[in-house]
């Protein structure tokens, strides 16, 4: 018997076997203890105010959100649970409920994606990246704001998940190149903050950023009727934007100091990567047309034919001239996401029509129902804080039943509170957890828990002041009044 057998020596659990048991199958338990409470809940009568239906839609939405928080399930999975359960449980009947994965956000999402995987597949992203942090980066300050720009930028057109993943190798070479040494350079620090910060402000500005916009904007579709054209959309976004990028940097600069004199030799080494990879191809100039076409239609079209119906037909060019293959677009297509649209506008609309979404304000914000901007204040605050710990299209899908049910017993623009959930919903800066560009600056390794967390509370408590001075100053400008 070989002796390196016992380097390490057998950890024996000397622990009861019922002990054992119990903390192997942990998971099931509490699972099996979610299934009995809802059981027992299902049961029992509905307060006053509240129809059958109300109180059992409220209290299936009780479970979904206790899934999504401790993440027993994937978030799909439990969406499509959540939908499965609404005509079991005579909530909604099954064509209505079944009808929702129909609804214009799930395949506008569905376009959006396989765009963005064109950007990615085809290159033009990485290229655009280089060329920028080359052409721009010529001292320490000009190339974090590059890197700070670029990353706000590209999250305008693409979701910031697949930019900050783009972006982080890019990054990572760059600070290997300037000699960066992990754990002590504040510039490399500043560089993947800037990464960080860029995606995450980036990402609220248009529909395309991330899930959390077109899905608030299909169940406010779905509850009111109304709509939001991607100008109109991006408009009140920017307003909050535009000068948070301004404010945000600077503060990066005040925590993150450049210690660095010179980027030279970074600059070489990026235009030896845009050396490699050579001239422009047809497909990513035929990606790069199709992109800004789409665009100039969500703008010029949107509210005539439809986001969704513009997303699509994009992405059928880049099908009909073979930019793209099926085989590439089901690797990048997060279906998880397209599957959760459905379950969750269900769930919102079952919350809505059944009358819980009202009963639910009542009891919980009617205190603050006759001060129309103490509710937007403290909803979107709610949104902020939960977005730290939970996926924004989950934040987003529990708030706006309660939202769209404020603006019912209120008077409020419905429109008006969509944004006020959405737009807060993205900027999750403190927690890795919150969004996967904080995770990927965490992942690093030049920076700390300490570091991401400090600097994000304080650009979060300035991002609320400054969508709050938005609500009051700005929008009603733009026809949005509380």
């Amino acid at each position: 018997m070989n002796d390196d057998q016992f380097d390490k020596p057998l950890k024996i659990d000397n622990r009861p076997m019922w002990l054992i048991l119990l903390d192997r199958t942990a998971r099931y338990q509490v699972m099996a203890a979610v299934v009995v409470v809802v059981a027992v809940l299902i049961r029992l009568a509905p307060p006053a105010g509240l129809s059958v239906e109300g109180y059992r839609s409220l209290v299936l939405f009780g479970a979904t959100i206790f899934f999504w928080i401790t993440g027993l399930l994937p978030i799909a999975v439990t969406a499509l649970l959540s939908m499965v359960m609404l005509p079991l449980l005579g909530i909604m009947d099954a064509k209505k409920t079944y009808s929702m994965f129909g609804n214009e956000a799930v395949f506008f999402i569905l376009g959006a994606f396989i765009l963005a995987a064109a950007m990615n597949g085809t290159g033009v992203s990485a290229r655009l990246a280089r060329a920028m942090l080359a052409k721009f980066g010529r001292t320490p300050l000009s190339l974090a704001v590059t890197v700070f720009l670029l990353s706000a930028l590209l999250s305008f057109v693409m979701s910031e998940h697949a930019v900050a993943a783009m972006l982080f190798p890019v990054v990572s070479e760059l600070s290997t190149a300037l000699g960066l040494e992990k754990g002590k350079s504040s510039y490399g620090r500043l560089l993947f903050m800037s990464l960080a910060w860029g995606c995450i402000i980036g990402g609220i500005a248009t529909f395309l950023g991330g899930a959390r916009a077109p899905l608030a904007a299909g169940l406010l579709k779905e509850s009111t009727g109304l709509g939001f054209s991607f100008l109109e959309w991006t408009t009140a976004a920017c307003m909050i934007v535009l000068p948070l990028l301004v404010i945000a940097f600077g503060l990066l600069l005040k925590f993150f100091p450049v210690d660095l004199l010179d980027v030279e030799a970074g600059r070489k080494f990026l235009n030896n990567k845009r050396l490699e990879s050579g001239k422009i191809g047809y497909n990513e100039i035929l990606t790069v047309l199709v992109m800004i076409g789409t665009v100039a239609g969500w703008i010029v079209l949107g509210e005539k034919t439809g986001l969704a119906a513009i997303a699509i037909l994009g992405a059928a060019v880049l099908f009909t001239f073979k930019v793209v293959s099926w085989q590439k677009i089901e690797e990048y297509v997060n279906w998880g996401i397209v599957l959760m649209y459905g379950g969750t506008i269900a769930l919102a609309s079952a919350m809505e029509k059944t009358g819980a979404a009202v009963w639910i304000v009542k009891q919980g914000l009617g205190t603050f129902s006759h001060v129309p901007l103490a509710v937007i204040a403290i909803i979107s605050l709610v949104a902020m804080v939960l977005t730290e710990c939970i996926s924004h299209a989950a934040v987003v899908a529990i708030l706006m039943p309660v939202g769209m049910g404020l603006c019912r017993t209120t008077g409020m623009d419905p429109k008006v509170m969509t944004l006020a959930i959405a737009l807060p919903a993205g900027l999750a800066y403190c927690l890795p957890m919150g969004t996967p560009a904080t995770a990927i600056a965490y992942a690093s390794g030049y920076l700390k828990s300490r570091d991401i967390i400090v600097s994000g509370l304080v650009v979060m408590a300035i991002s609320w002041l400054l969508f709050m001075a938005s609500v009051i100053f700005v929008w009603p400008l733009l026809g949005l009044k509380i």
